[in-house]
């Protein structure tokens, strides 16, 4: 198998395999920034709608993660208990259901899309319009990032992080390209404005996806997707198995989007710059979350194989080397965001009204940094264990909170910087409990096996 986490140096394994992952989560990051930098010159406008639009692909994302997350979890273990055909069963099972899940996903927001962009309420045109377009293309096309979602967990399950790199590395030039090209135009090119933003994310997504299947078809090294079907009979014994561990985390992750798609409407209230302020602000603080996302990723595969080959010494060593990685990366994020917020904010907005909206989030969700860190990668270890039903619990229920919270807030004087506290403090007390928890579970888990 390509790569085995159960034996050698912990560290040296753990490294080896979160490196290339929070390098390709990075590329993400970039892949939204990018697209936020050129959006960001057609004006807030354009930038709010964007920020709509790009909600409902975060919505799709929660539900991308069942199937991603069941099958990556379920691959790793049976890896770990050295049973390479049954891996291979849940990695089709995955893909097939990733496939089937973004077809519909896009079915349902076409058919309803003038809803769900009239529930943010955007009362300006043309912020309205770019909604709309944005929408459209990108969720129309979701099915590719599904798939990819899916390819790179079953990658990473067997201990193969570099290909999905390279995949995201070739994808973000393409974007990068793209961009420029497509919102401004460039000779015979037409300017598409967001429509072209929309266009080249499509289109990244897709190259990326057909780099992760080629890699399995064309590579000489044993892949648990080799050989695989997306029109063969679906194996129910495996779907039932991926659904157990995935749907917990895909409705986690859609309850912490639908959650803030109502802290956006509240948002809406205070103006399209705000609204455009919440939208990049959330971009420029996935350098911390999606860095730490993906070194959650490396945990759980890391964390499922030994669990599933009883060697759950290793998996606290691995979780408290990662417990430092990512709380000291937290930590430099927030000092950044503290003490540079105006530099950051110039580099996507141009209205000194909007980079001082901008200035106040950063400064106040800066705070948060670490302990959402911690938070992201706890759930991976977590997920790792098979508890995806403990980490859904907390999650919701504290994210929640926040829509309360926010309402008590804003009708104090802090008025629109309610909000954004309201995310910061929840942050904070979901980071220690999940620590908590983590360690309540092992310990538990240790008492069973005694």
């Amino acid at each position: 198998m390509e790569g085995n986490l159960t034996k050698g140096p912990i560290l040296k394994s753990l490294t080896k395999l979160a490196i290339p992952i929070m390098a390709s989560s990075f590329l993400g990051t970039l892949y939204n920034i990018t697209d936020m930098a050129w959006i960001g010159l057609l004006g807030a406008k354009a930038v709010a709608g964007v920020g709509v639009g790009g909600m409902f692909t975060w919505l799709s994302q929660g539900l991308a993660s069942m199937a991603r997350m069941g099958g990556q979890v379920q691959v790793a273990q049976y890896i770990g208990r050295g049973e390479p055909k049954r891996a291979h069963q849940y990695a089709q099972t995955a893909v097939q259901l990733s496939v089937f899940s973004g077809l519909l996903f896009a079915a349902v927001v076409l058919t309803f899309i003038k809803p769900l962009v009239g529930f943010f309420q955007l009362t300006d045109p043309e912020a309205l319009e770019a909604a709309f377009s944005y929408t459209k293309i990108a969720c129309g096309l979701i099915v590719f990032s599904f798939v990819t979602f899916t390819l790179t967990g079953i990658y990473t399950a067997q201990g193969d992080s570099r290909t999905p790199f390279v995949a995201n590395l070739i994808g973000l030039a393409t974007n990068m390209i793209l961009d420029p090209l497509l919102i401004l135009g460039a000779g015979p090119i037409p300017s598409l404005g967001v429509t072209g933003a929309a266009i080249a994310t499509v289109t990244a997504q897709f190259i990326v996806m057909s780099i992760l299947v080629g890699g399995i078809m064309i590579r000489k090294k044993e892949n648990v997707l080799k050989g695989t079907h997306i029109f063969a009979a679906i194996s129910w014994d495996s779907l039932r198995g991926i659904c157990r561990i995935g749907i917990p985390t895909a409705l986690q992750g859609m309850a912490y989007c639908m959650i803030s798609m109502v802290l956006t409407r509240m948002v809406s209230g205070f103006g399209a710059e705000a609204i455009a302020t919440q939208r990049v602000g959330g971009q420029i603080e996935s350098i911390s979350w999606n860095t730490a996302d993906g070194f959650a990723s490396a945990l759980n595969a890391f964390t499922a194989q030994n669990y599933g080959a009883e060697k759950l010494d290793r998996v606290k060593k691995g979780y408290r080397a990662s417990l430092w990685t990512v709380g000291i990366w937290g930590c430099l994020i927030m000092l950044v965001f503290v003490f540079l917020p105006e530099p950051i904010s110039g580099v996507f907005f141009h209205e000194p009204s909007a980079i001082d909206t901008s200035v106040g989030y950063l400064i106040i969700v800066g705070f948060s940094e670490p302990f959402l860190c911690v938070e992201l990668m706890t759930v991976g270890a977590l997920s790792g264990l098979g508890k995806t039903h403990l980490c859904s619990v907390i999650s919701i229920l504290l994210t929640s909170a926040r829509i309360p919270l926010a309402i008590l807030l804003t009708a104090t004087s802090l008025k629109l910087l309610g909000v954004w506290w309201a995310l910061t403090l929840t942050s904070v007390i979901k980071g220690v409990i999940f620590v908590c928890a983590f360690y309540w579970v092992v310990r538990k888990i240790e008492e069973l096996s005694l």
